[in-house]
């Protein structure tokens, strides 16, 4: 039997987001296994998933939300970081061909402001049934070398069933393990007269997801081949931040310190995830990759040799600014396109995944060895 949230929910279920929401949003919501599996969608904010559940109203709202800001009414200036699970974004976001900053402007913070149509602005919603929607946006976007971009994005977030799920992974689930999975189908097309060169810079489709942060939750980051690892976009990682063996690189993502990193297409695995012991929840990340080789590098730094050597994946812990100020706290999952020369009317296309498990921890361990190849009981 499902269970329904009281009449006023606690803050941390989907009801109380749902709620929540219903305040200051168009909400769109999808569901499957008779409401247990739901998911939020936000038109006004890019047809993001802000949040979604695997146990029903009462059951545990998954994505990080920032409340006050979506009370607010009025927008900050550098970005607006709502939240949400899948949030579309395009790269890069720093370097000689960066989207985020100015031509002659500096690589600080002060200089860095997110787009707003990647922020703050709409998508149209095209079509909606029970089971998904699909919303479409045009829009200009400036590089850093004054390159216009004219681009049309068609987005589809679909929700999945139980069998699409264990076929995708590989899996059986059982009665002991609640779910929710999800993913965002998403396109670029170059609307212009240009063709999209890499001389003067190109774009990549770029969805982060935005996760509640505690001190017992391990961000867990499976790697092939001699590791690459990327930690350079905010400064080096503090020291005893990183655990790394021979397969795998992890954190605490508790939001505590601020930092990034990200691995190359030769390292990627199809994978990558996080385990929450205290909510005894498991997040799995998949995405589109076929060993293309050029990403785009959004390192904050003008040089990059030539722009295209960047990661497929990216994980950030959010922690103080210099100033002392904090976006979140937050922990996010990320994955990008690769990047393309494209003639007028040609497009790039990125699926991103994401699926939670929560319940018996035996169960989700055989998930994670299977998936993440990774025993959660080496993480206690």
């Amino acid at each position: 039997m499902i269970k329904t949230a009281e009449s006023s929910p606690q803050k941390g279920t989907f009801a109380y987001d749902l709620d929540y929401l219903k305040r200051y949003q168009q909400v769109i919501t999808l569901e499957e296994n008779n409401g247990k599996s739901q998911i939020i969608i936000l038109p006004e904010l890019q047809g993001r998933v802000m949040t979604s559940t695997a146990s029903g109203l009462a059951g545990n709202s998954y994505g990080w939300m920032h409340y006050d800001l979506l009370a607010a009414g009025k927008f900050a200036q550098h970005i607006n970081p709502f939240g949400g699970e899948d949030r579309f974004w395009i790269g890069p976001e720093g370097g000689q061909y960066s989207i985020f900053f100015k031509k002659g402007s500096e690589f600080v913070f002060d200089d860095w402001f997110t787009p707003a149509a990647l922020d703050t602005e709409p998508f149209d919603v095209i079509s909606q049934s029970s089971r998904d929607v699909s919303f479409e946006k045009n829009m200009q976007l400036i590089n850093y070398q004054g390159f216009e971009f004219d681009i049309k994005v068609k987005r589809k977030v679909t929700i999945f069933d139980k069998k699409s799920i264990e076929k995708d992974l590989g899996i059986i689930l059982n009665n002991k393990v609640d779910y929710v999975a999800y993913q965002s189908d998403n396109e670029i097309v170059n609307t212009g007269i240009q063709t999209w060169k890499k001389e003067t810079g190109l774009l990549s489709i770029w969805i982060l997801g935005m996760y509640i942060p505690s001190d017992n939750t391990t961000v867990i980051i499976p790697y092939k081949n001699e590791l690459s690892l990327n930690t350079s976009y905010f400064g080096e990682v503090p020291e005893g931040r990183l655990t790394t063996t021979d397969k795998h690189v992890m954190f605490k993502g508790n939001g505590t310190a601020r930092f990034k990193l990200g691995l190359p297409p030769k390292n990627v695995e199809p994978y990558i995830g996080s385990y929450d012991a205290d909510k005894n929840m498991l997040t799995i990340v998949g995405y589109t990759f076929d060993g293309r080789p050029d990403y785009v590098n959004s390192e904050w730094r003008e040089h990059q040799n030539g722009g295209y050597q960047g990661d497929v994946i990216n994980s950030y812990n959010d922690g103080p600014l210099d100033n002392g100020e904090q976006l979140g706290p937050f922990y996010e999952l990320e994955s990008s396109s690769h990047a393309e020369e494209l003639q007028p009317n040609a497009s790039i296309q990125h699926l991103h995944k994401t699926y939670h498990f929560a319940g018996d921890f035996t169960a989700l361990n055989k998930i994670a060895k299977k998936v993440l190849q990774k025993d959660l009981t080496e993480l206690k």
